[in-house]
């Protein structure tokens, strides 16, 4: 039996693009995080994994188990270029594409959560219509979902379309399936509750039943990336205190690869925070 009380993921970006699979599998474990979380961007390289034919899926998913690394979640991030709440038909074609394409990959690598972009459009202002058009593909999002025996979890963003646990619970309660949650972001819930002058415990609770896994990300007020963890304001200890107590045992730190020469050192040394936050917590 597995004797690991959580478990914690690292963000694939955290990482230069230039690394191979192998590469970042094998770097995911010397660093001793327990599987990789995958990036499906807005980027074409990244859209193109989408498209990948049998034997590149074969070639990842024997690069997983050469590894021991498997990669149990997928950061979809592709919708802000190409929204489910679009006004435009042909980018909701794409869209739907894209969503369709991301749960057959997921099924065919053994991911269980594809983490969905909580915005209804991104490039453009929301209004009635694209918040309606939102809803209508969500719940073809979450059918096509619930076919393949795949999870999806909002992540709540840096726009107000979706920046709380409970702005997020209005559409899993819309929907109403087994196979939409929320799988928020402690750094970016962290601002909100600057800007709504909130808790952001009583926020996350307001996700009871419904959190799959968290992002651990720090922020500082009005910033939401690229910050070093221990020099923002994400209080990790009680965030993460709520989310054991809610259940959620998947943890991603969420961290990025900007060009810096030192990359291998900041995945050390985010392993070596979380690790410490999550251990208190856990060995309570």
């Amino acid at each position: 039996m597995d004797n690991k009380k959580y478990l914690l993921g690292q963000y694939e970006k955290s990482m230069p693009n230039t690394c191979t699979w192998e590469e970042k599998l094998l770097l995911c474990k010397e660093l001793g995080f327990d599987w990789l979380e995958m990036s499906v961007d807005e980027t074409d390289d990244k859209l193109a994994r989408l498209d990948w034919n049998d034997s590149e899926v074969d070639s990842l998913r024997n690069l997983m188990t050469k590894t021991g690394v498997p990669i149990y979640t997928m950061c979809l991030s592709g919708h802000r270029k190409y929204p489910l709440g679009s006004l435009d038909d042909e980018t909701i074609k794409k869209s739907l594409d894209i969503m369709e394409k991301a749960v057959n990959l997921a099924s065919r690598l053994g991911i269980r959560i594809i983490q969905l972009a909580g915005y209804d459009v991104y490039y453009s202002k929301g209004n009635d219509e694209t918040k309606k058009r939102f809803v209508k593909n969500l719940a073809l999002a979450t059918e096509m979902a619930s076919k393949k025996g795949v999870l999806l979890g909002f992540e709540t963003m840096e726009t107000s379309f979706m920046d709380t646990v409970e702005k997020s619970m209005e559409y899993v309660n819309l929907i109403n399936s087994p196979y939409l949650h929320v799988y928020p972001d402690m750094g970016n819930l962290t601002n909100a509750s600057l800007l709504y002058n909130c808790d952001v415990i009583e926020d996350i609770k307001k996700g009871e039943g419904h959190l799959i896994a968290a992002h651990l990300k720090e922020t500082i007020p009005g910033h939401y990336r690229e910050i070093e963890f221990g020099t923002g304001h994400t209080d990790f200890i009680n965030v993460i205190q709520c989310c054991k107590e809610l259940g959620v045992r998947m943890f991603v730190g969420e961290f990025w690869y900007v060009g810096q020469d030192n990359w291998e050192q900041d995945c050390i040394n985010a392993n070596k925070f979380l690790r410490e936050k999550l251990d208190r917590v856990f060995n309570d």
